[in-house]
């Protein structure tokens, strides 16, 4: 049980990229003892809790493993990260250690084999191109033409403005056009509120 958590307010998909500001000791540690041994940590969305001071109270029992790719000292002063989610994970047993950090035995989610993009998926991939454009998308380096439906998947229910329940249905699902209809229907369901 020895694999450190990041309990955060978003949910991190593979193939996705999230950049994390570090000042707490605790991920201080946790990321220069990761750096070392060449090792990711897990991404958990917080349900109840904080991001800052003691350990979230409760998390998802499903996350997704991030590798950091980059770092650099922020002008603040304060350690800055990039991440990209490698692959998905199911929380197991969990302790808190007196830093706060949080420790877990997880296991690793298989993923399906990919497939290529369907003409029904043509306006689902016209809508990642039209997120590419957005300054903090295209500063992230994510959108545009993806290869498959399991990137096309991964990048839409992390990028639009789903709740975290939904990403997370999104998250556990293992076939990637089972997830492409999932994010279909929460995108319908989204244009009917905002049309309402």
């Amino acid at each position: 049980m020895d694999y450190p958590l990041f309990p955060l307010d978003t949910v991190l998909f593979p193939g996705c990229v999230l950049d994390l500001q570090i000042f707490e000791a605790r991920y201080l540690d946790m990321v220069s003892a990761c750096m070392r041994r060449g090792e990711g940590f897990g991404v958990v969305a917080i349900l109840e809790g904080r991001e800052v001071g003691e350990a979230a109270s409760r998390f998802s029992a499903l996350g997704c493993e991030a590798v950091i790719r980059d770092f650099q000292q922020r002008s603040n002063g304060l350690l800055g990260i990039r991440v990209e989610g490698v692959r998905r994970l199911r929380v197991g047993a969990v302790a808190v250690r007196p830093d706060q950090l949080t420790l877990a035995e997880v296991d690793w989610l298989e993923e399906c084999e990919d497939a290529p993009l369907l003409a029904e998926h043509a306006d689902l991939a016209a809508l990642l191109g039209a997120l590419a454009e957005h300054p903090m998308v295209a500063a992230l380096g994510m959108g545009g033409v993806v290869g498959g439906q399991q990137a096309l998947a991964n990048q839409l229910a992390y990028l639009l403005p789903f709740s975290t329940e939904q990403k997370l249905q999104v998250l556990v699902e293992d076939q990637p056009l089972q997830r492409l209809q999932l994010i279909q229907t929460f995108l319908d369901r989204l244009q009917g509120e905002m049309t309402a």
